[in-house]
């Protein structure tokens, strides 16, 4: 299925159309939806190489949109929709944890998960259920999903093509490497 939407958007990325869908799919994407839109703004910005800013923009507000229909659903609808999506995932245990981290660590527990491969559906159901303050939940996304998209976009619009095919090969590797070294930056301000 990822394969023939990514060769839709590659054909058709110049459309109206596709920016659409690439606003559904990181709606979606942000409460039970399992591919991330990533892989479909690269493909478009094969196409659209000039509109990076547009679509990384686009991608950031449709994402935050979207985790709050998540944290809506966490908040109110929990036991209806939240614990199916849960148990389809088969992340019960994960959720359990998060519950755990959102009591000490709101912002950087949901800013983490907006930028990060981390499901982070899971998190904005969690972050209803566990009533973290919708402003925190709204900024720590805003940030977490931006940095994210526009840093894909960016390093597309400056790299090109071939770097995107390899972002889309090894995308869960990239954020992964991004977040150590983040992660070190910090350790390294707070040790000295």
């Amino acid at each position: 299925m990822k394969d023939r939407l990514l060769q839709w958007f590659k054909i058709y990325g110049s459309t109206k159309q596709a920016t659409r869908w690439l606003s559904v799919i990181s709606f979606t994407e942000s409460s039970f939806f399992p591919i991330p839109p990533d892989p479909f703004m690269v493909a478009m910005l094969f196409i659209k190489k000039n509109s990076w800013w547009k679509l990384a923009l686009n991608v950031t507000i449709s994402s935050v949109l979207g985790g709050l229909f998540g944290y809506f659903l966490g908040a109110v609808f929990f036991d209806f929709f939240g614990q199916p999506i849960i148990d389809t995932y088969g992340k019960q245990a994960d959720f359990e944890n998060i519950i755990a981290l959102f009591q000490t660590h709101g912002f950087v527990t949901v800013f983490t998960a907006a930028f990060t491969p981390i499901p982070y559906k899971i998190f904005t159901l969690a972050s209803g259920f566990a009533n973290v303050s919708l402003v925190t939940f709204i900024l720590a996304s805003f940030f977490g999903r931006g940095i994210r998209f526009f840093l894909v976009a960016g390093i597309m619009h400056v790299f090109g093509e071939r770097f995107g095919k390899l972002l889309v090969k090894y995308f869960n590797i990239f954020c992964l490497v991004v977040v150590l070294l983040g992660v070190a930056v910090i350790f390294m301000k707070i040790t000295t």
